[in-house]
């Protein structure tokens, strides 16, 4: 067993996050983990609530990109649309250290709340605005930001209760996501007729607002809470020294670059070519339902032969699946095709999301984990600032609209490119020996 190795689970048996009912100023007392009990399963549900309100509206963002293409934003480049969810993207990761240090703090409550509240009158804002500065500033940064704390509440607080079903734990918390990508696409598909587009968005706050109801009263902290550190770095970049931390954040970078290009592009780009609406939306859901099974079964595969080794192999097969499934598309229109590479992509993408916190995890050592979460947030957030920007002008520079090659070759190169960093990154760690697990 390495040093890495090592620390990684010693990490599970001391790890004391947010707060329960103790004092502060208490000392932090680890204890084993109950592996669920009725209240630790009663905040899978409400965390698994939470990230289906959160990333599971950020996973649908093809239809509200497709909508304002078409509708509300149509004298605007897809690539100055796109800035909309690029700020969505970048706030769900940019302010997680903020939130997480909140939460050893007050625990997960006071944090909850007001994010929560900050996401439903966000959307209703939404459903207000007319113009582009004004989505902006309602849809991608103050959702984003409300989300980012819901999130972080939802990831921490899941994984206090369980130790041995850990795992299984986060999986159920993190399908949440997947299935919030299900379902978001075909309620605003099924609403959008009867109530109109802006009628749609505060049904969906109305949704999301439900669910977070119930969600802060299922959440609940186990590990007792701590003082404010306020010697804490929040981002080191000498981290950056550890060749092996430096490398897996660059290929995360690179594989975020080119990951959200499908989830946003595939709607538009298949009624470009003969879809109907309805099912140029479902292929958005479609992504989603693959994703399910792809945040879970990857998990076990890398207990059994490491968690650098499935996500060099996973980052390099989405990829491919770009180059194989996605590019044959733009020559020969096929329903059948284009549903499987959605499908597939679902798959590999949601393997990629499930696999890189842990990861970031086993780069360093436990005495710099925290650091290294917050440094790696950061680096991530910008790669989500730019990625779609990016993508949509390629697209611009395409001049049609309906030509995407650029854009898909883009995505794949990035995440392909990636996937060997990432590789690159798993072999200073262990050496060419390929049968390792790392």
């Amino acid at each position: 067993m390495t040093l890495q190795d090592h620390n990684i689970e010693k990490l599970d048996d001391t790890e004391a996050s947010v707060g329960c009912n103790q004092h502060p100023s208490e000392p932090i007392t680890p204890t084993i983990p109950p592996e669920g009990g009725l209240t630790g399963w009663l905040c899978v549900i409400g965390c698994s609530m939470c990230m289906f309100s959160t990333f599971g509206f950020l996973n649908a963002i093809g239809v509200f990109q497709t909508y304002y293409q078409l509708h509300e934003l149509s004298h605007y480049t897809p690539s100055t649309i796109s800035w909309i969810f690029a700020l969505q993207l970048c706030l769900m990761w940019l302010p997680a250290p903020l939130f997480g240090r909140l939460l050893d703090t007050y625990g997960p409550t006071p944090v909850l709340i007001p994010c929560s509240v900050l996401c439903v009158f966000s959307l209703c804002m939404t459903s207000l605005c007319h113009k582009y500065y004004q989505i902006i500033l309602a849809q991608g940064i103050g959702f984003g930001f409300g989300a980012c704390g819901i999130f972080v509440a939802a990831f921490v607080c899941a994984g206090q209760w369980f130790e041995k079903r850990r795992g299984l734990a986060l999986g159920i918390v993190t399908a949440g996501s997947s299935l919030g990508g299900v379902i978001f696409p075909i309620f605003v598909n099924i609403l959008i007729d009867e109530v109109g587009f802006y009628g749609t968005v505060r049904y969906v706050a109305l949704l999301i607002g439900i669910l977070q109801v119930c969600a802060c009263f299922l959440v609940r902290a186990r590990m007792p809470r701590e003082k404010w550190n306020k010697e804490a770095k929040w981002v080191d970049f000498t981290l950056f020294k550890n060749p092996a931390f430096a490398l897996y954040t660059a290929g995360a970078f690179l594989v975020m670059w080119g990951l959200w290009a499908p989830f946003d592009y595939i709607s538009s780009m298949a009624l470009n070519h003969g879809f109907s609406n309805s099912l140029s939306i479902y292929l958005i859901s479609l992504i989603n339902a693959g994703s399910i099974p792809g945040r879970i079964l990857p998990g076990h595969l890398a207990d059994t032969i490491g968690y650098f080794n499935t996500m060099t192999i996973v980052c390099i097969l989405t990829g491919l699946s770009i180059i194989t499934l996605w590019v044959p598309f733009t020559y020969h229109s096929s329903h059948v095709g284009l549903i499987f590479f959605a499908v597939v992509y679902g798959f590999l993408s949601g393997a990629f999301i499930s696999l890189m916190m842990p990861c970031c995890a086993k780069s360093g050592t436990l005495q710099t984990l925290g650091q290294r979460f917050g440094t790696f947030q950061s680096v991530i957030a910008i790669s989500c600032l730019t990625g779609l920007p990016i993508s949509g002008a390629i697209l611009n520079g395409e001049g049609s609209g309906v030509g995407y090659l650029g854009l898909q070759i883009f995505s794949a190169v990035a995440m392909v490119g990636g996937g060997v960093v990432i590789g690159v990154a798993r072999m200073g760690m262990a050496g060419w020996e390929l049968g390792k697990r790392v």
